[in-house]
């Protein structure tokens, strides 16, 4: 009777109802977590994106079309201008709240700003509303930073910092309000919000 305890159980019964076989069986892989899951390009952030690289050449067309004399193909450059620039800030909202950041986004964001931006510049040269200096200036060194973008992109992409950001801000509003057919004393505030945008 004393050793009752042994006699009863089977050769691979351990305590707790456990067998030695399942013990030592590995532990089921655990599944990765959610916000690790890779991220398609295929998104509607960055649709966006491709999409106001896509308004680039039709917005230079109506800026430059008639030498810049035509208004209302002024109004329709603007509009154009100004739906590109906000969906500049849409589709970087998107990406952060529906968790739909990707590399792709990261590089063709600032890459689609700059777009935009060297057209509207470089147009405003071609109609004599802005002096080529300005254009040369703001545009030598876009082409500077993006260059800089693809060296470091062997190592990782560099997203669009917040002081870009604020530069690419105050570009574009420069930008809309030289592209408006204002009389010369209304582009007063323009000037001045495009020595800010060179400063920053």
């Amino acid at each position: 009777m004393a050793h009752r305890g042994t006699q009863g159980r089977t050769p691979d019964a351990t305590e707790g109802g456990v067998t030695d076989d399942a013990a030592c069986e590995p532990a089921a892989p655990v599944d990765a977590p959610a916000g690790r899951e890779t991220v398609s390009d295929w998104n509607i952030a960055n649709a966006l994106t491709m999409g106001r690289i896509a308004l680039v050449p039709f917005f230079g067309w109506f800026l430059v079309a008639r030498a810049g004399h035509d208004d209302t193909f002024r109004i329709i450059a603007f509009v154009l201008f100004a739906v590109a620039a906000i969906t500049d800030r849409i589709d970087g909202d998107i990406a952060r709240k529906r968790g739909l950041v990707t590399d792709f986004g990261k590089l063709m964001d600032p890459i689609a700003d700059k777009a935009l931006m060297g057209m509207a510049f470089i147009g405003l040269s071609i109609i004599d509303v802005l002096p080529w200096w300005a254009t040369i200036v703001v545009l030598a060194r876009e082409l500077a930073i993006t260059a800089l973008r693809f060296v470091v992109i062997r190592h990782g992409v560099m997203p669009a910092s917040h002081g870009g950001k604020l530069k690419t801000a105050l570009q574009a509003l420069a930008a809309g309000l030289f592209v408006l057919p204002l009389p010369d004393w209304g582009h007063i505030g323009a000037w001045v919000v495009m020595a800010a945008a060179i400063v920053v």
